[in-house]
């Protein structure tokens, strides 16, 4: 994402002609939309992209199961 962001501050910059990137090759300035697809397609590879979807739905069952206990009011117990 965060190149995707780069890639079109970069680009808005080339195309109004605004500072040192005006100079820049288009390579230069096109490069992290290419890095962005290599990211994305490595991470879909290595499966880190369905790792992080799953720690995500994790994270929502644990805090619906504790809100469901704190309704019932069993989070303040201990089981002995």
């Amino acid at each position: 994402m965060y190149f995707l962001i780069l890639g079109i501050i970069l680009l808005l910059l080339k195309y109004l002609e605004i500072g040192p990137v005006a100079a820049w090759s288009w390579l230069t300035v096109l490069a992290p939309f290419g890095l962005a697809a290599l990211w994305w397609a490595w991470a879909d590879w290595s499966g880190y992209t369905k790792r992080k979807a799953m720690e995500q739905e994790d994270l929502k069952k644990q805090r619906r199961l504790q809100k469901s206990k704190e309704a019932l009011g069993q989070s303040a117990r201990r089981r002995r």
